[in-house]
């Protein structure tokens, strides 16, 4: 597990729920800004990491497990598995 494989966790259940970054983020009561590519890493190249609190809203706006969530994590790393 590492950065880019959280964030495109992120990506996945956003387009598994047929929304945008923004719109996931919005339905997870968030600005619509909160998941922007460009917000992940600042312009010093230190990396941003969505918070647990981040994590919980998109596990309960998705209706999944934290289980579901490191599955779609461990796939996003290794897409052959």
């Amino acid at each position: 597990m590492n950065h880019a494989s959280i964030w495109a966790a992120v990506d996945y259940v956003a387009a598994s729920n047929g929304l945008s970054r923004s719109g996931l983020a919005r339905a997870c009561g968030l600005d619509a800004t909160a998941f922007n590519k460009s917000k992940r890493i600042d312009k010093y190249g230190k990396l941003h990491w969505p918070s647990c609190i981040t994590i919980a809203k998109i596990i309960s706006f998705a209706h999944i497990s934290p289980e579901e969530f490191g599955r779609i994590i461990r796939k996003t790393t290794n897409p052959k598995n």
